[in-house]
Formats: C-alpha cells, structure tokens, sequence
C-alpha cells in the first residue's frame, strides 16, 4: 500500500508539472498544444488524483479532490454541470436532517453523564469564554482582510437580478432576542431548523436526566442509555464511509470483540 501511494504521488507530481509547462508555453511562447490536449492532461491529473484520494482514505483528501473535480467538470461541461447542483441539495438536506437529533443525543449524554453539575456549569463557563474569544479575534481577523483587501470593490451588479426572493428580515428588540432562544414547540424548532432551541432544549433535557437520584441512571432502559444508543447510532452513521475500512483494518476478529453493525 505504502508503495502504491508513493507511485501515485510522483504521477501526480510529474503530470502537474508537465502541465504546468505546457501553460507556461502556450501562454508565453507560440500556442503549439491544442485544448483538447491539455484538458486530456488534467483529466488524467484528476484520474491520478482519485486513486490517490481512494488510496489516503481521509475526508479531508476526499473534499480536495471533490472541489477541483467539480472545479474541471464546471469548466469542461458547463452545461451538464449547472444540472448536478441536485447532487449538492440532497447532501444537504441529509446534513440538516441529522443536526437536531444529533445535538440532542450528544448534549444529553455529555449533561446527563456526569453525576457533578458543577463541574459541568463551569467547564460550560470556560467554554462560553472561549467560544467569544475566538470568535472576537476571528472577526477583527475577517474585518482586517476584507479592508486590506478591498475584495468588492468594482463590482457592478447586473440591473436585471433577481431581487424579489431575498427575504425581508425585520428588526428586533433584545426581548424577542431573548424570547427566542426559548423553544415554544420543539417539534416546531426542529422543523424550521432553530438550532439555538434545540440547543437549550437538549441541555435542560439532560440537567432533568442527570438530577435523576440512585439506580434509576444505571438501569439498562434507563433514559440516559436510551440517547447514548441513540448518540451512538447517529456518530456512527456520520463517521460509516469514512472510518469503516480502518476500524476493520485495524480492529482484530476476536471472539469477543463485537462491532455495531
């Protein structure tokens, strides 16, 4: 395997660089390569570049490819490609359709399994903290980039653009701030993707679950267990297609060793 990455990577490595030489060429010398050629040649670099990803095996390698695929297909096949943006839809609705019940299981198994709510509220407090931190120095970052690089400016927006479907946002007082971080109907929060609800929600659900006293929390069909299966169930879901091969790779077939399948 070791091996196999190694060739693919200095295939990969000799057909950018000849293609980076044939643009150097026909940019700044007398255009001597067709265009069917070199798009042939990044076709054959994206090939390469697949079998490298299939070889690596990680998301990250994953979404690389994926972008400059769909970078050369949008490119080469603008026509076909405007039509594939179906694809991207129905990967997000799958997206949305795990965020709630995900949240949900994860924050009531964190809450409710641990027995001091203290030490929770202050590692919340330290998370709270550190959440507004980052995300102050984030913005002056962004603001910084944007003034130093003046990226907009010049721009001329078409007359003719769609306007009519931006929605209208209406302002608010800090009582409705306030008012709604609260959920009315939970089922209603989870449908109109109110993840802020859902939220609170979960964690007053699991400070609920976790004042539960005695062996109430240990007992098999005990809520708590009920949402660790289901947390459980959930992260494996997400985590299948990219994690599976490896856990069987490297988890060995003992008699008592069981997998979640």
């Amino acid at each position: 395997m070791m091996l196999s990455k190694r060739l693919l990577g200095i295939l990969l490595i000799v057909l950018l660089f000849i293609i980076c030489c044939l643009y150097l060429v026909n940019n700044f010398l007398t255009p001597v390569v067709s265009d069917s050629v070199l798009a042939g040649f990044r076709w054959g670099f994206l090939f390469i570049l697949i079998l490298f990803a299939i070889s690596r095996n990680t998301l990250t390698t994953y979404i690389l490819v994926s972008m400059l695929l769909g970078a050369e297909f949008g490119h080469q096949l603008p026509g076909i490609a405007v039509h594939l943006n179906v694809i991207g839809k129905i990967f997000l609705r799958l997206i949305k359709t795990i965020i709630a019940p995900l949240l949900f299981g994860t924050l009531v198994v964190g809450i409710a399994g641990h027995a001091n709510l203290r030490q929770i509220g202050r590692l919340g407090w330290k998370s709270i903290i550190y959440f507004e931190v980052v995300s102050t120095i984030a913005l002056f970052i962004g603001l910084a980039a944007i003034n130093i690089s003046q990226a907009g400016i010049g721009v001329n927006v078409p007359a003719n653009i769609e306007t009519s479907q931006v929605p209208v946002i209406q302002k608010q007082s800090w009582e409705d701030i306030i008012l709604h971080i609260f959920p009315e109907n939970i089922a209603r929060s989870i449908y109109e993707g109110q993840v802020l609800q859902i939220v609170v929600f979960s964690i007053l659900f699991g400070i609920a679950v976790a004042l539960r006293s005695g062996r109430a929390r240990i007992h098999p069909w005990s809520m708590i267990h009920q949402v660790e299966i289901h947390a459980h169930f959930l992260l494996w879901l997400c985590k299948y297609t990219n994690t599976r091969r490896h856990e069987r790779n490297r988890t060995p077939n003992k008699p008592g060793n069981q997998q979640f399948s």
